[in-house]
């Protein structure tokens, strides 16, 4: 369930209703965010299935007045490394000035009927700072079925630090608007650092 606000009272909430290791979560978010004012947050808890097993992850994403911070806690069950379960977290902290996009995907039920205010179905955010890129390549050709020549590559370079997917049907209709709602906040700040 993701929550979203704009006070550091309202952030330590959202992380203990998400019950998920709450006094860890909080404590590496808090050390990150220091003595900053809390423009918005968002708190993602989601369940995922791995062969046998459940694992539950939380990402936390705040927005500063100069910063924008992502924390990211995965438990992991006993292995051979460690005899009983473990969790890592970890954070990060980027400057608003060295975020290069924020792209938002919206997934709209029946396009054909949307009305200006309509909730998306599912929203994607995906947010670049250029810490993480992807290269697709793939063998480059030309028009002649004949040729055998070598081409060289083509492909693309994207980046991709972070993506963050929530739908209205696994979180609900309010964690979708408050995605949303963080999505314009950051974008409106990365806006005016670049002015």
């Amino acid at each position: 369930m993701a929550k979203s606000g704009t006070t550091t009272q309202g952030l330590r909430a959202a992380i203990e209703r998400s019950g998920y290791y709450p006094a860890l979560v909080a404590e590496a978010v808090e050390a990150a965010v220091g003595g900053e004012p809390v423009s918005s947050y968002v708190v993602h808890q989601e369940t995922t299935f791995d062969s046998n097993e459940v694992r539950r992850h939380v990402t936390v994403l705040v927005l500063t007045d100069t910063r924008f911070i992502v924390s990211h806690t995965d438990e992991q069950a006993a292995d051979a490394g460690s005899p009983s379960p473990y969790a890592t977290t970890s954070t990060e902290s980027v400057k608003l000035g060295s975020i290069s996009s924020v792209v938002l995907s919206r997934v709209v039920a029946n396009p054909e009927s949307y009305a200006p205010g309509q909730l998306p179905r599912e929203v994607v955010l995906t947010i670049g700072w250029g810490a993480v890129s992807r290269i697709d390549l793939e063998p480059a050709a030309c028009g002649d079925p004949n040729c055998d020549s070598d081409h060289g590559y083509t492909g693309n370079s994207t980046a991709d630090d972070l993506s963050l997917r929530v739908s209205e049907a696994g979180d609900g209709p309010e964690t979708v608007r408050q995605t949303l709602l963080f999505a314009q906040a950051l974008s409106e700040a990365t806006a005016a650092t670049t002015r």
